[in-house]
């Protein structure tokens, strides 16, 4: 069960952010609406949610979830592969909200760089993706540290997603969510896969929060399969921020 959500509302330069994406740039007042909408829904799963002003420096600031991988035993700061982001892992706000709740606190150092985003958490244990945002030198380091905390890791090579969890999102109760490339690789055979169609493949991207399933809007095919398992569903449009490659997940730390 998840205690406490981590977000950073979106700021006026949302769009410059990096994309893709062939979808046009995010309109800003629509992504707040969008935010605070996201904010609501995450509310509504019990969780206590930290609100972090918006950084205009960093057009990406708002997809919180890639520049910390917070455990149940550690928080670890990320390197973002992408340049343009890798200040953001140090920003003081962001430092001094993870460290109210962590009293260990670890960090990724060059030449390792890692994304969160392709970080997913089953348990105890973290399928780290190999991408262009995540190195092996990161993944690497990723794993001494969990294992450091008796948790553990194992790398995953990608050749299609720009995240792990662009294309994955574990439900609990061994149930997994998986689009392209994730569909037919090994290291995911046990799970119960619920397979997402390339028409709706963005929908792929959801998250569990204490028994709620957050799904993005539009994907009605992703949704129905969900609440087949039986989740309670909460919907919330991702529209904006799909449009800068950012999803769901993307847009908080939840611990």
């Amino acid at each position: 069960m998840f205690k406490n959500v981590i977000v950073r509302v979106p700021s006026q330069s949302i769009s410059e952010g990096l994309t893709s994406a062939n979808e046009g740039k995010p309109i800003y007042s629509k992504a707040l609406m969008q935010h605070e909408n996201y904010v609501s829904a995450l509310t509504k799963t019990g969780v206590n949610v930290t609100v972090l002003e918006p950084q205009d420096e960093f057009p990406d600031a708002c997809f919180v979830e890639d520049v910390a991988l917070c455990t149940s035993k550690c928080v670890i700061i990320t390197r973002p592969g992408a340049e343009t982001r890798r200040q953001e892992a140090a920003l003081p706000d962001m430092l001094e909200a993870l460290k109210k709740f962590y009293t260990n606190v670890e960090y990724i150092t060059e030449p390792g760089t890692v994304e969160a985003g392709d970080i997913m958490m089953v348990g105890d244990h973290f399928y780290i993706g190999l991408s262009a945002r995540t190195n092996e030198a990161g993944a690497k380091q990723m794993i001494e540290i969990l294992e450091k905390y008796g948790l553990s890791g194992q790398m995953v090579e990608m050749d299609e997603m720009l995240h792990l969890k662009t294309g994955l999102a574990y439900l609990e109760n061994n149930n997994l969510l998986v689009a392209g490339e994730f569909k037919t690789k090994e290291e995911f055979a046990d799970f119960n896969k619920i397979e997402i169609d390339l028409d709706e493949a963005y929908g792929a991207n959801c998250i569990w929060v204490n028994d709620y399933v957050i799904v993005p809007e539009g994907y009605p095919k992703v949704q129905a399969k969900i609440e087949a398992l039986g989740y309670k569903v909460l919907v919330v449009d991702t529209s904006e921020f799909r449009k800068i490659d950012g999803g769901l997940s993307c847009l908080s730390l939840r611990f």
